[in-house]
């Protein structure tokens, strides 16, 4: 039950504070992890990948795993070759994605066919099927119209976008 989900993060994010103690939560849900943190400890395979701040953790990723672990919807990750970019991956928010239904001419753009669009009121999920890159994730604030099969073009902000090495580690400067 969903409603019941987000009432039972409220009362533990009370509990927590009205207590001052120590918690310990464990989870799978990246979603409880950001909202009921004050420091989240990211782990696969039992082996710590980082640990910070919840939006530390969502604005400066150490690797690809933890940059796809934290966000929903997940980021992209796109072969940064076929963008003429230097890193292995790029990696880029939905909410950092432009969209735009003319293009083409700019570089970095990426074409594409709407393959299915989630209107969620306050904000417009567009997923877009490109050649190459696959199907990628646009996160729009506000009521957006899109229809599937529609011709588009995504550019990203390269000033919020994440370089990444062959191995899914940050290239940082």
């Amino acid at each position: 039950d969903a409603a019941l989900r987000v009432q039972t993060r409220i009362e533990i994010a009370r509990l927590h504070r009205d207590l001052g103690a120590t918690m310990i939560y464990v989870t799978h849900d990246q979603v409880e992890a950001m909202t009921l943190a004050d420091k989240i400890v990211v782990l696969r395979a039992g082996k710590v990948e980082q640990v910070g701040r919840p939006m530390d953790l969502y604005n400066d990723p150490d690797n690809t795993f933890v940059a796809g672990f934290i966000g929903s919807p997940q980021m992209n990750f796109l072969k940064a070759g076929a963008l003429g970019l230097r890193s292995e991956t790029l990696g880029i928010r939905p909410e950092h994605l432009a969209i735009s239904r003319a293009g083409g001419q700019m570089a970095g753009q990426i074409a594409g066919r709407v393959s299915h669009v989630e209107k969620l009121g306050g904000e417009t999920l567009v997923y877009v099927h490109t050649e190459g890159q696959g199907l990628l994730t646009v996160r729009l604030f506000g009521e957006h119209d899109f229809a599937v099969e529609e011709a588009v073009y995504l550019t990203p902000d390269q000033a919020r976008a994440f370089h990444f090495d062959a191995a899914g580690q940050r290239i940082r400067g």
